[in-house]
């Protein structure tokens, strides 16, 4: 299945947690299996950890929780926008395109 977020895109939180909806980060990693993605910077959870060679000390660390990518939607230079496909008149290859302005999306 097609994803609208790829690793990279700068995407701003539509929905969810009230600290976080409305702000923008950047795609860190996608889990297309479970319809989620990890967007830096947001919906950071305290996490547990014992210590371990990494971490000697052990104690709260703060990381990133998965978003649903329903929840995400890609920015177009400072705007949101929904995404489409298209076949490329240049290349003649699917490309995504921003349909708020009908450019395509790197």
């Amino acid at each position: 299945m097609k994803l609208h977020v790829k690793k990279g895109d700068m995407v701003m939180v539509i929905a969810g947690d009230h600290k976080d909806k409305g702000k923008t980060g950047k795609v860190l990693k996608v889990y297309p299996e479970k319809n989620r993605a990890i967007v830096e910077g947001r919906n950071l959870v305290k996490k547990h950890t014992k210590p371990n060679a990494k971490n000697t000390q052990g104690g709260i660390v703060e990381q990133e929780a998965p978003i649903h990518l329903s929840n995400l939607m890609v920015m177009d230079g400072k705007t949101p926008t929904r995404i489409g496909r298209r076949i490329s008149e240049k290349t003649g290859k699917l490309v995504r395109y921003s349909k708020k302005s009908g450019e395509e999306i790197k």
